[in-house]
């Protein structure tokens, strides 16, 4: 019985070893691999650098119909960003008007924002105003070369209904004397291309010419794809990160991290002795447990939520000082230490429950009603609390019960008494 649980505790502690390498250090067998925490975790803006931008919807509308246009707004944003290309963007609502857009590892932040906020408004004109075609009527759209001339243009694929609107359009004006026979191509009420139609245009297919470099047309065309956007966006707020500040700052929490842990790592060992060794251990697989939640939710950690990591380590040492000071007291009535062990963590349950549950609550209403960095600071701490409630009362309890059952450890003094 006494080597079974040597053997459990042995394995614990292996597993507990091996996990904290592959966090450090990443594993690879055969084809399998696990890349290092610092790799496979996700950086913030304020850590990462790039630009993030607040947008205020200029409209009158109210309740549901703003509701409504700020998620459509919000969608045709995400479309941009992903078909531009960026990165682990975040665009989120703030208040009732207003979208954050955070772009992380963007340098040129004036020409990623200009062309995020652009209305997108496409419009196909004949030379008498009507409107033939709009960007609801466009398929899809991508840069490619023009044939004869080499230069960028970007090629249109029309929907089955913009075909045959485009079709007639194309007939009607080829027929026309010059320069009524023009379609006119108009972004954001501005004119960027007016080519003559000399022949009917039957297979849904249009070309927007004009004096495009690569990069202007193929933003023009992530444009058109993302759609337009259903209301004016006004520029309220620009903030540029250089990432060289984000990554000092977070070295310097890293660092005085590292420095704190280590002080309450030997304060918890001089101190409690055995269990305070215990909780040494244990505090170490509830970070691993914290950075791979962290890792497997593809949540994005902030410098706020590296204070909030910080934070809930604190809190998990925490409940261990309430356990063991509960036992210290169990001892010194004259208890035997497996019983001390079970009083001792039955009696501070009720304590650290509480101060968990309570912060627990705050963290909530952080994330409720918080914005961009404060989320970020809410859900690390609510991950920290719900781990450390874990490790603390179940992982830390059963280690201790395994030593104790091992016999190799009678004498009080050890336990802190």
């Amino acid at each position: 019985m006494k080597m079974k649980n040597i053997l459990i505790l042995l394995l614990i502690l292996a597993v507990i070893g091996l996990s904290a390498y592959t966090a450090v250090n990443g594993l690879k067998v055969g084809n399998f691999s696990i890349n290092p925490i610092k790799d496979s975790i996700k950086l913030g803006l304020d850590i990462k650098g790039g630009v993030y931008v607040v947008l205020e919807a200029d409209t009158d509308a109210k309740g549901e119909e703003l509701k409504k246009i700020m998620e459509q707004t919000r969608e045709v944003i995400r479309k941009r960003v992903d078909a531009m290309g960026l990165t682990e963007p975040n665009i989120v609502l703030e208040g009732e008007k207003r979208i954050r857009i955070e772009l992380p590892g963007v340098k040129n932040a004036q020409e990623a924002i200009e062309s995020i906020g652009k209305t997108a408004q496409l419009k196909f004109v004949s030379s008498d105003g009507k409107v033939i075609l709009t960007g609801k009527d466009v398929k899809n759209a991508e840069m490619k070369f023009d044939q004869r001339t080499n230069q960028p243009v970007v090629s249109l694929e029309l929907t089955g209904k913009g075909a045959e609107k485009f079709r007639k359009a194309t007939k009607e004006a080829s027929q026309l004397p010059a320069p009524k026979n023009i379609i006119a191509i108009i972004l954001d009420n501005e004119v960027i291309s007016a080519p003559r139609v000399n022949e009917e245009i039957p297979n849904g297919k249009a070309v927007i010419s004009g004096n495009f470099d690569v990069k202007s047309a193929s933003n023009l065309a992530a444009l058109i794809r993302g759609g337009a956007l259903p209301v004016n966006l006004i520029e309220v707020q620009t903030q540029a990160i250089g990432a060289t500040l984000g990554i000092d700052s977070l070295k310097t929490s890293v660092n005085a991290a590292k420095i704190g842990i280590i002080l309450v790592l030997l304060f918890m060992f001089i101190y409690y002795r055995l269990p305070g060794l215990v909780a040494d251990i244990v505090l170490i697989l509830y970070t691993l447990i914290v950075l791979f939640v962290f890792v497997g939710l593809k949540a994005t950690l902030t410098l706020p939520g590296v204070a909030g990591l910080i934070l809930s380590i604190g809190m998990a040492v925490d409940a261990n000082v309430i356990i063991f000071e509960r036992i210290k007291e169990e001892l010194r009535n004259g208890k035997t230490i497996r019983a001390s062990i079970d009083s001792g963590f039955s009696k501070a349950l009720t304590t650290i429950l509480d101060s968990n549950i309570t912060t627990f609550i705050a963290a909530l209403v952080l994330y409720y009603f918080g914005l961009g960095p404060i989320k970020g600071f809410a859900i690390t701490l609510m991950i920290g609390i719900l781990t450390s409630m874990f490790t603390a009362i179940f992982v830390t309890k059963y280690i201790l019960k395994l030593i104790v059952n091992a016999g190799q450890f009678k004498n009080t003094k050890l336990f802190g008494a």
